[in-house]
């Protein structure tokens, strides 16, 4: 290094020595300040990782399960109900007649004659079990629709990445960059 006290200005007179700087104890400061702020918030955000969030989550999938247990137990009594509408009761068998005489029918020659049947109506069958399953079936889709409600679709851009507050900050940056430059051209008296 050299020696500032023995500078010489071009006209050939020496410069008098320049000023110590100062101590930077506000830069100090102000640079421990942010540092304790930067950990401060660093510890918050990890006491939300493992305490806070897991909480959370537990208890969401708790309620979710309530839910479904709940849902369960409703199709169950619809069912229920549905098949309690469609059940008669059946009649009790008649007592069976003691042997009695039949004479057989002699057969005679009689045409066959071909009925006009559609396809539906040929294979149709009159089981009760399928015939209760389905009406079972019906009950609950239209139950199960009319208490179902529709929500908005959770999808776009805008959803994702919060674009108006995204337009508001930026409108906001802009006019501090414009006071900016306009407060640092103003000479001061």
């Amino acid at each position: 290094m050299f020696d500032q006290s023995n500078e010489l200005d071009l006209s050939g007179e020496s410069m008098p020595p320049l000023k110590e700087e100062s101590n930077n104890r506000t830069f100090i400061i102000a640079a421990g300040i942010l540092a304790g702020v930067v950990f401060l918030s660093i510890a918050c955000m990890a006491a939300y990782a493992l305490f806070i969030l897991p909480r959370q989550k537990a208890a969401t999938a708790a309620q979710q399960a309530t839910i479904e247990a709940q849902n369960a137990q409703v199709a169950q009594a619809m069912t229920q109900t549905v098949e309690a509408a469609a059940w008669t009761p059946t009649a009790l068998p008649s007592p069976l007649p003691t042997a009695t005489s039949t004479s057989l029918p002699t057969p005679s020659p009689t045409p066959v004659v071909a009925l006009a049947t559609s396809a539906a109506t040929a294979t149709a069958t009159l089981n009760p079990t399928a015939l209760l399953a389905t009406q079972t079936a019906i009950a609950i889709k239209t139950a199960t629709a009319a208490v179902t409600a529709t929500a908005l679709a959770q999808t776009g851009f805008a959803d994702e990445v919060g674009l108006p507050g995204l337009v508001i900050m930026a409108i906001v940056l802009v006019v501090v960059i414009l006071l900016a430059r306009r407060l640092r051209g103003k000479p001061t008296s």
